[in-house]
């Protein structure tokens, strides 16, 4: 009993001491959640304070906002209320304006009413004077086709053939002054013309030529050059073409023969085995061979040297060829390259001149002679033989013409052939540019003309271009077309027959009627 009342008691002891440490721990735990109170409470307060704050200066901020607004918008307000009232003092002028016009268009209207019942009036007064005018009109024609013999239309017509004869008389007039006073102009700028173009090209008086003499250093060298029993003369003639002529003039040999490179050939040859000594018909063959190639060589080389001095694009290696060859041909002295060089400067100043392009006519000019480079070989004249050359190698249709008919063999097709004729026609005719004596040349011209002045019917006879054309003119009331067809072929057979004369001649045989008056 005792020891359980001891238990008991020491149970109960405990729990009180239980319920002592539960109750402390309740104390701090509520005395912990009334500090975290307070601490909310006031964060609260802070919040609500800061809340608080913000609201007010939102407020302020809207309040500004709204006051700045309501400013904006009483001037929009009063813009809006002044432009209403400009638009209205504009509609009100402008509903005046309608206004005046209407009055005025309604006066307008009553004035036309009134002209149109005028001009009502006049026409009906117009219609009746119109059918008496008529009726009188009537009378008067039937009066002057009685008095006059005729009717109306042919009195119509008596006076539109008037007419049309005088408008052709005086238009003929205008025609003819038109003219005369364009050909006066033209022959004066034309002469202006070829004067600047000759004055402007300089070049030597007279062309060098190359020359068919060989100088021996002694006579002993001709025995040489001959050979034994002419075997070394032979074997030089077979190799060059030539004919070495060995006459009595001392240390002189002559080479004869008519194409002037294989001329020129022999030449340098024989220079060659003279400074040699050795000659033999082998060694002969061998120097021949070797000038030829050489010649070959420089006549491709002087062809390249001219394109390049005129800056020429384009030209075939055949033209170059042909150029090159024209160095070593003469016509009655004068050298065809350099003639040609010539024909080519003064036709690019002629067609500058003219406003047309000039590197063409230089173009047509340089090789307005290669078929003479060509002409041995080729049938038919050099300008028909080189026109046709040049088309093969691809030259243009103007520089084509104009090659083919710088001896107007053929019609020109463009203005650079008769450039370039004229630009031929001045190198040629150039005081010291050929051989042939002023005396010799005059008597051949004079010859020509007293050869067509033995026909018949003719009028006058010109020698023109340095004698290669003769111009007739024939009595157009005795000669007609087909006599003066026939006249043309006469005088050419009668030429042929009885004048020498290098290259060809043209008869140029002229009939026109003519009518002429002058009003005095």
């Amino acid at each position: 009993m005792v020891e359980l009342i001891s238990v008991v008691g020491i149970s109960g002891l405990s729990l009180v001491g239980v319920s002592l440490l539960l109750f402390g721990y309740s104390m701090m735990r509520i005395k912990k959640s009334q500090v975290l109170l307070s601490k909310s409470v006031n964060r609260w307060k802070n919040t609500k304070r800061e809340i608080e704050n913000e609201r007010r200066e939102a407020f302020l901020k809207v309040k500004d906002e709204i006051y700045k607004r309501r400013n904006e918008f009483e001037l929009e307000i009063k813009r809006e209320r002044f432009e209403l009232e400009r638009l209205k003092n504009k509609i009100n002028s402008k509903y005046e304006t309608l206004e005046q016009k209407e009055e005025s268009m309604e006066h307008s209207k009553l004035e036309l009413q009134q002209k149109e019942r005028e001009l009502s009036r006049l026409s009906d007064k117009i219609r009746i004077d119109e059918s008496k005018l008529k009726s009188v009109y009537n009378e008067l024609i039937s009066k002057l086709e009685a008095i006059s013999g005729m009717t109306k239309d042919e009195a119509k017509k008596a006076l539109f053939d008037s007419l049309d004869s005088e408008v052709r008389f005086a238009n003929e007039k205008w025609i003819q002054k038109v003219e005369e006073e364009a050909r006066q102009l033209a022959k004066q700028k034309a002469i202006d013309i070829v004067i600047g173009a000759m004055q402007r090209y300089t070049t030597e008086q007279v062309s060098p030529h190359s020359s068919c003499v060989v100088h021996l250093p002694n006579d002993d060298m001709k025995g040489r050059i001959i050979g034994k029993e002419g075997r070394n003369i032979k074997a030089l003639e077979l190799s060059t073409g030539m004919e070495f002529v060995i006459g009595e003039t001392p240390e002189i040999i002559t080479i004869s023969g008519f194409n002037p490179i294989r001329r020129e050939i022999a030449k340098q040859a024989l220079d060659r085995l003279i400074a040699d000594g050795r000659i033999n018909p082998t060694r002969i063959e061998e120097t021949v061979a070797r000038c030829e190639k050489e010649i070959n060589e420089t006549i491709d080389e002087i062809g390249k040297g001219v394109v390049l001095e005129f800056n020429l694009q384009g030209v075939h290696k055949d033209l170059v060829t042909m150029l090159g060859k024209l160095h070593f041909r003469t016509s009655f002295s004068q050298n065809v390259l350099e003639h040609s060089k010539e024909v080519g400067s003064l036709a690019r100043m002629i067609a500058e001149e003219l406003g047309l392009d000039g590197d063409v006519a230089l173009r047509a000019g340089l090789l307005h002679d290669v078929g003479k480079a060509v002409s041995e070989e080729v049938e038919g004249p050099h300008a028909i033989v080189g026109g046709d050359a040049a088309k093969r190698c691809g030259e243009r249709s103007e520089i084509v013409n104009a090659i083919a008919a710088h001896h107007e063999e053929i019609p020109f097709a463009s203005f650079y052939a008769p450039i370039v004729l004229i630009a031929d026609s001045i190198s040629a005719s150039r005081p010291g540019a050929r051989r042939e004596t002023l005396a010799a040349y005059l008597k051949r011209l004079e010859r020509l003309e007293e050869i067509a002045n033995t026909f018949d019917g003719i009028k006058k006879a010109y020698a023109l271009q340095a004698g290669r054309e003769i111009r007739i003119i024939v009595e157009e009331n005795t000669v007609n077309d087909e006599k003066a067809q026939e006249l043309a072929r006469n005088i050419a057979i009668k030429v042929e027959e009885e004048l020498s004369f290098p290259g060809q001649i043209k008869v140029n045989v002229i009939r026109e009627k003519r009518s002429i008056e002058y009003a005095r």
